[in-house]
């Protein structure tokens, strides 16, 4: 299944925190857009697999993506090495993006800044004809395939971002989203550890963030971004 965007995350719920708004709003203009998990956030304090997979699921109707996906690989222990990188490149190729979205390039998790290396390298391994991977769902040779861009979202660390886009529209639902994994954030009725993201005060830091990266541009809210090149416009008027 082609589509527009493929949106990886070290764990269940990266991408709903840091880029849930900008798939709400791409998915609203009509893009195609698909989410992987990279891990099953095995190691998280609070919750269980079974219901972190609930909540991804949940999460995943909410922002109306076309699919979610996870790799399974090794919650803390992702490693940006040839057998992790081709997983990731079968994916690419099957789904061959136009856009993909992925972890902060710096971040306080360790899986992140990882994560984030590993899906820009097999991003470029995925276009190099020599390598060969097979089809997900038969034993034909998958083509090579590039997305076009890459885009980092920004995650724990207030990193400087290189373009933002206007969420203002879409912050309830993303919020909605976030909201969806009830075992991870504030819950005032939970008998769980607390963690740094489970009080009401990171929850609120989520929208008061994209409220900041609004006010820079002069709207309600906005998501950042971090990009690996460049990015070419056609003319002056194209920005806002």
């Amino acid at each position: 299944m082609k589509i527009d965007i493929l949106a990886f995350g070290a764990h269940p719920d990266d991408v709903e925190l840091s880029c849930g708004g900008t798939i709400l709003k791409e998915i609203h203009n009509g893009k195609t857009v698909g989410i992987i998990d990279l891990t099953k956030g095995e190691l998280g304090t609070r919750g269980t697999v079974q219901t972190r997979a609930t909540e991804a699921s949940n999460a995943a109707s909410i922002l109306g993506v076309s699919f979610r996906k996870n790799l399974s690989f090794s919650d803390g222990f992702i490693a940006n090495d040839k057998a992790h990188q081709l997983e990731v490149i079968k994916l690419i190729r099957h789904h061959q993006p136009e856009i993909v979205l992925c972890n902060a390039i710096d971040d306080r998790h360790i899986d992140h800044g990882v994560a984030s290396k590993l899906v820009s390298d097999a991003c470029f391994l995925s276009g190099l004809i020599k390598i060969e991977t097979k089809s997900l769902d038969s034993e034909a040779v998958q083509a090579p395939w590039r997305p076009k861009s890459i885009y980092h979202y920004i995650q724990w660390k207030p990193l400087e971002p290189d373009f933002v886009v206007d969420i203002s529209d879409h912050i309830d639902k993303k919020m909605e989203s976030v909201m969806a994994y009830s075992t991870q954030f504030y819950n005032p009725n939970s008998q769980d550890p607390e963690t740094p993201i489970s009080s009401k005060n990171f929850v609120d830091s989520v929208r008061y963030r994209a409220a900041d990266l609004g006010r820079l541009i002069g709207v309600g809210y906005a998501e950042g971004f971090n990009v690996e090149r460049l990015p070419a416009i056609d003319s002056l008027f194209d920005l806002k």
